[in-house]
């Protein structure tokens, strides 16, 4: 069972923990959600797609490996 964050900044502290980020863009809704798999648990961040691309580059810098679903 994944674990939902509504933070930006909190997710990103979990990122920085993170083995793999995955980011799958869902087209109907608008919306985009990125994973972060950590250890122990599977964390959810959903962001707008007019966000995306911001939201990208701060993963790229927090993030060790980085998945486009």
């Amino acid at each position: 069972m994944p674990i939902y964050i509504s933070s930006e900044q909190e997710f990103l502290d979990v990122a920085k923990r993170a083995v793999e980020c995955r980011v799958k863009k869902l087209e109907k809704k608008n919306i985009a959600k990125i994973k972060a798999r950590t250890k122990r648990y599977l964390y959810t961040y959903q962001v707008s797609l007019q966000e995306l691309s911001s939201m990208l580059e701060k993963l790229k810098t927090v993030c060790k490996n980085i998945i486009e679903v």
